[in-house]
C-alpha cells in the first residue's frame, strides 16, 4: 500500500472487509450487510487495488483469506473503533440544526417512508427541511454529482463510491378494482390481461423489478404513468390490472383489490443509496438512522393489514 493509496480507505470498506473475513462468502457478507452482492464485490475489488494484495482465494464453496488479509483483522477493528470514537466525540444536536436534504425517490418510496418521518421529527422539534426529485431508474450520477444527498430505490445504482443499504423487502401482487373483474388466475391470463405501469421519465418501467418471468410475453402497458400515483385513477373501473409491491397497499394503491400473482416471481428490495463522501457526516447518519426506523415498521404494518378484522362481540 503506498502513501496516496490508503487516502482511499473508509469505514464502509474496512467493515466490508472484515463482514466477508468473518463469513468466508461475498453473498453471505451482502446478506449480513443489507447490501446486494455487486456491491460487496466492488468494495472487495476497491480493497484489493489499494492493498495490492488479493485477499482471499475461492476454496471449494468458500474463501480462504490470504495471510495479508489475516494480519489485517485487528488493525481494520482498531480503526473502525477510532472511527467511530471520532463520530461518538462531535456534538450533534438535530433540534439545534437547520437541515435540508434533497433525496431522489419515485412516490412510493417517498409515501410510505417520508410522511411519518416528517411527523415524528416535527413533534420533536427538529426542522428538517426535504427536497425530492424522481428518481426513476436511478443513474450513479445523481448522488456523484451532488444532485441529492440520498436515494431510495429497487434498482440500486452500483460503483464503488456508493455505498447501499436495504430497508425492506416485498412481494410483487396484482391491483385490481374488485367491484370491476378478478384478479387474474393463470400466467396466461395474467400475460394477455391490460396492464397498467409507470414509464420513468429518465427510462425504464415499474415492470422492470418484476424478476423471474419472461416480461416479453406480457402484453405491452395499455396505459403508462408518469408516477405510482396515477395508477388507482385509471384502474377504478376498469378492467386494468397493475404489478406492484405489496407494500404499496400502505399507501399509494391502498384503494384498490390486491391479490398474489398467479405464479413465482422473485421478492423485491428496496434499497438506501448515499455516496461516499456523506458517509460519516453526523446529520446524513442521523437521516438514515431515521429512515431505517421507519423502513422497519413496514412490514409489522403489513402483516397488520393482511390480518382479518375480529368479529365483533353478539349482542
Amino acid at each position: 500500500m503506498n502513501e496516496t493509496n490508503y487516502l482511499y480507505l473508509d469505514g464502509n470498506i474496512l467493515r466490508t472487509f472484515l463482514v466477508i473475513l468473518e463469513e468466508s462468502s461475498v453473498s453471505r457478507a451482502a446478506d449480513r450487510l443489507d447490501v446486494t452482492q455487486s456491491a460487496v464485490s466492488h468494495t472487495l475489488a476497491k480493497l484489493r487495488r489499494i492493498l495490492g494484495d488479493p485477499l482471499f482465494i475461492r476454496s471449494g464453496q468458500g474463501l480462504t483469506p490470504t495471510e495479508t488479509a489475516l494480519s489485517l483483522k485487528e488493525p481494520a477493528q482498531k480503526v473502525l473503533d477510532g472511527l467511530k470514537g471520532l463520530t461518538d466525540q462531535r456534538p450533534f444536536e438535530p433540534r439545534a440544526e437547520d437541515m435540508h436534504f434533497v433525496v431522489a425517490a419515485n412516490d412510493m418510496q417517498r409515501d410510505l417512508i417520508f410522511p411519518p418521518l416528517l411527523r415524528e421529527t416535527g413533534a420533536e422539534g427538529v426542522r428538517l427541511a426535504l427536497e425530492f426529485i424522481p428518481s426513476g431508474v436511478p443513474s450513479v450520477s445523481l448522488l456523484r454529482d451532488a444532485r441529492c444527498q440520498l436515494i431510495l430505490t429497487p434498482l440500486p445504482p452500483d460503483a464503488p463510491d456508493l455505498i447501499q443499504r436495504r430497508l425492506f423487502s416485498g412481494e410483487m401482487m396484482c391491483y385490481f378494482d374488485g367491484s370491476v373483474r378478478k384478479a387474474p388466475a393463470s400466467w396466461d391470463e395474467y400475460r394477455k390481461a391490460d396492464h397498467i405501469a409507470v414509464r420513468f421519465t429518465w427510462g425504464g418501467s415499474s415492470l422492470e423489478v418484476l424478476r423471474g418471468v419472461d416480461r416479453s410475453a406480457i402484453r405491452e402497458p395499455l396505459v403508462s404513468v408518469s408516477n405510482f400515483s396515477g395508477i388507482p385513477s385509471f384502474v377504478k373501473g376498469s378492467n386494468l390490472i397493475a404489478t406492484e409491491l405489496d407494500f404499496m397497499q400502505l399507501a399509494t394503491l391502498k384503494d384498490l383489490s390486491a391479490a398474489p400473482l398467479p405464479f413465482e416471481s422473485e421478492s423485491v428490495s428496496v434499497y438506501m443509496v448515499w455516496h461516499e463522501r456523506s458517509n460519516n457526516d453526523p446529520a446524513h447518519v442521523w437521516l438514515r438512522r431515521r429512515i431505517e426506523k421507519i423502513a422497519g415498521e413496514i412490514p409489522r404494518k403489513l402483516r397488520a393489514l393482511s390480518k382479518p378484522p375480529r368479529p365483533s362481540p353478539r349482542q
